[in-house]
């Protein structure tokens, strides 16, 4: 009788712990879909993401199909095809959407976040709405929201937040960092290594970090904050946001190093944020809204544009 009534607790108290946890969110695995309309779609999406050189790239055969202006693949940001946390993911996305962009001082879709990154990061061209391409890339943002409840935020979007330096981020000491711990897969010259050769469109082992190949200077991967999280999280490959490899200092300083080396430039920098208030303070191109050099916005320190910035907002309030 006593073994009975304590097996009956023990049961009761595991039911009770069964109902207390909370579900938990995976992203949804791609390879499960069927093989119908929807999930091909889905899957061509993907493909997007991760080869996107091999199929909109600037050395496809139909010229007609060329909208990335570089070799790069939307997964050399967001990493393992949008999965990876604190790597640029793009999995619980979909509910943010539509949403309102400071730096076009406009409500944009999904769609028009996508093509902002076709032609900043991938230094192109827009993808028309209604063509093929730009279907599949929604459609595997899309899926990859699968099941993410109503009004929840996931964890581990964006590039993580690691505590900021109270002086200016050195370019020089990065250079020294940047060889020892960059340099053996990204080149002396930030030029990545290529799987093939130019004229084949396999695009690379390992993305170029500068040159005529990279991003250009209106990407968010242009911008110290967002350069140096994703480096401190991410950087040397396989690191992850449990374990880094690289000090806070160390992630500053060599993504200052990456972000002072030349790149495409964007024309038309001059419009974005027609609020200037809302530039974010590492914004590498003016105009700004206070009296800080471009120097101090591309490398920091950050927070006495902040001040600036708030005291800016708060004296021009209405009283």
């Amino acid at each position: 009788m006593v073994a009975v009534v304590v097996i009956g607790v023990a049961a009761t108290a595991a039911g009770r712990a069964q109902k207390v946890s909370p579900p938990v969110w995976t992203v949804p695995e791609v390879g499960a879909l069927p093989n119908d309309a929807h999930g091909r779609l889905v899957r061509r999406g993907r493909d997007l993401i991760t080869a996107t050189y091999a199929h909109i790239g600037p050395e496809v055969p139909d010229p007609a199909k060329r909208f990335a202006g570089n070799n790069l693949a939307c997964s050399n940001c967001h990493l393992e095809a949008g999965t990876k946390k604190f790597g640029l993911p793009i999995f619980g996305l979909v509910e943010l959407f539509p949403q309102y962009s400071a730096r076009l001082g406009a409500e944009i879709t999904i769609e028009d976040r996508v093509n902002s990154c076709m032609s900043r990061s991938m230094n192109g061209r827009a993808l028309p709405l209604d063509s093929p391409e730009m279907q599949a890339i929604a459609a595997y943002i899309r899926f990859l929201s699968s099941g993410v409840p109503v009004g929840k935020a996931l964890s581990g979007l964006g590039t993580g937040s690691m505590p900021e330096l109270d002086r200016a981020a050195d370019p020089v000491r990065g250079k020294a960092i940047y060889a020892n711990a960059c340099l053996a897969c990204h080149n002396s010259d930030g030029s990545g290594i290529r799987r093939s050769v130019p004229t084949v469109d396999l695009g690379y082992m390992v993305p170029p970090l500068w040159g005529p190949d990279s991003f250009n200077n209106g990407a968010g991967m242009a911008r110290l904050i967002t350069a140096a999280n994703f480096v401190h999280f991410n950087m040397p490959h396989g690191t992850d946001y449990l374990n880094p490899q690289l000090t806070v200092e160390q992630a500053w300083d060599v993504a200052a190093y990456m972000i002072s080396q030349p790149r495409p430039k964007k024309a038309g920098l001059d419009k974005d944020y027609p609020d200037l208030l809302t530039k974010p303070v590492d914004a590498p191109y003016g105009p700004y809204a206070d009296g800080f050099d471009q120097q101090q916005h591309m490398y920091g320190p950050f927070a006495p544009i902040r001040a600036a910035h708030a005291k800016k907002q708060k004296d021009d309030v209405p009283r």
